[in-house]
């Protein structure tokens, strides 16, 4: 008990002074604190004039910066191309290739045209679905999936009569007809035709007869073996000419 009872008037003896201890680092904390702010406003001006300048860029230095860095991958990509087989190659057109070929830079198809016993035939070729050995794993639908194909679509006409038009696939050694229309000059392309039935649905003999149809008059595998060549080649000289176009555009 007298033990207790020392500790209680030792704490109440203590508490005014430890106040007043506090109390004093306080004041004198808080006196530093204002002091050193008061310093560190004093300088503050002439430490930001020397640090914002240099993390400051303009946005015409950003501006040059992306640019040079675009310049530099199409530079690159423009000189993978160009040592690559295809984009300089002349392929060489078979003696018994029945069409003459419109190859108009700049476009990503080609035209074919013939005249085959008073028909005129037109053949609009489309820029090759490539499948490289890294896409062959993606598909699982059939043996086509894997292959490069060739989107065509083929025209017949007659004077003064309906024209044929053939939507087709071409794989090599084979083409594959999607669909089948009738084109009359007298309907006007605002008009809604009737196109007919799914060119699957038809009578399988039929299907068979229209192939006959097309490979008579010249769409026939040696043909578009050929035209995948011919169409890859073209590919990588477009996007050759693409890519020089872009790097010409951000140079200027």
């Amino acid at each position: 008990m007298a033990f207790t009872s020392i500790l209680r008037k030792s704490a109440s003896s203590f508490a005014p002074l430890a106040g007043r201890l506090v109390g004093g680092q306080r004041n004198y904390h808080s006196a530093i604190f204002t002091a050193i702010n008061h310093a560190n406003v004093s300088r503050r001006p002439s430490l930001r004039s020397h640090l914002v300048p240099s993390l400051h860029y303009s946005s015409a230095e950003k501006r040059m910066s992306a640019d040079e860095t675009l310049i530099g991958v199409l530079s690159k990509d423009i000189e993978f191309l160009q040592q690559a087989d295809d984009h300089d190659r002349v392929e060489t057109i078979p003696s018994d290739f029945p069409f003459q070929i419109e190859d108009n830079p700049g476009l990503q198809t080609i035209t074919l045209k013939r005249t085959y016993q008073g028909e005129e035939i037109e053949v609009e070729v489309n820029m090759p679905y490539l499948v490289t050995g890294e896409d062959d794993d993606d598909h699982d639908d059939g043996e086509k999936a894997n292959q490069s194909s060739l989107p065509l679509v083929v025209s017949v006409s007659k004077k003064s009569a309906p024209s044929l038009e053939f939507g087709c696939t071409a794989y090599p050694d084979e083409v594959v007809i999607d669909s089948l229309s009738v084109k009359r000059p007298e309907v006007s392309e605002d008009d809604v035709a009737y196109g007919g039935p799914d060119f699957n649905d038809l009578d399988e003999n039929l299907q068979k007869a229209f192939h006959k149809f097309l490979e008579i008059r010249g769409i026939k595998p040696s043909a578009i073996n050929f035209l995948h060549e011919y169409m890859i080649n073209k590919n990588s000289k477009e996007e050759l000419n693409w890519l020089k176009k872009l790097k010409n555009f951000i140079e200027a």
